[in-house]
């Protein structure tokens, strides 16, 4: 059976509910002593997880519509995908503030020198505002096949985003690695879409 108009309306509004509440759980934790001893890093990592889990949940919906014979779950790939920005500006914003403080953001330059893995990250966001700004039928229509070979890009993000993730944390910790495997996993599933780019 496939879904209707409505039914993708509501699962829309229930991705909005998905990108929303880890917004306030975050803003609860942090006002209940929910974070470890070290509230920075706690709110960079957790919003650099959401934005990837709502990455890799936006490369998931062209397979799965295909697969699944489910050609309006496409409706909400844009929506994944703006999701998928914020949380990615907030990841960014709160190691600016927080980490650098807004009186050192001159310091940024010297990070990424001295931290490489925050190229990756500066990277995979620039990518994602280029896509968000992007991504309305309007951009579509005005910037014709261009417009696919720009979104294209997505997978570029889907490499470095994990890479960035590895490289920045100081141990060894499975998370990193399970979101780097999931990445992986979806571009694997494009391989024919890959194949058809080199003939």
């Amino acid at each position: 059976m496939r879904l209707s108009v409505k039914q993708v309306t509501w699962l829309k509004v229930l991705l909005h509910l998905a990108g929303l509440l880890p917004f306030l759980w975050l803003i609860w934790a942090v006002n209940n002593g929910g974070l470890s001893a070290d509230p920075v890093k706690d709110i960079q990592h957790f919003t650099g997880r959401t934005a990837l889990k709502f990455l890799l949940a936006t490369l998931l919906v062209s397979p799965l519509s295909r697969y699944a014979k489910q050609p309006l779950l496409i409706r909400i790939r844009r929506l994944l995908g703006l999701w998928c920005f914020a949380w990615a500006t907030l990841h960014l914003t709160s190691y600016a503030l927080l980490e650098l403080g807004i009186h050192n953001l001159a310091l940024l330059g010297r990070e990424l020198i001295t931290r490489p893995y925050l190229v990756l990250g500066i990277i995979s966001w620039a990518i994602l505002l280029a896509l968000t700004l992007t991504s309305t039928q309007a951009a579509q229509r005005k910037l014709g096949k261009r417009w696919q070979l720009l979104h294209n890009f997505v997978y570029l993000v889907a490499i470095l985003a994990p890479i960035h993730y590895l490289w920045s944390v100081k141990i060894i910790s499975p998370q990193p690695i399970i979101y780097a495997l999931l990445a992986f996993a979806l571009l694997t599933w494009r391989y024919k879409k890959f194949r058809q780019w080199w003939r």
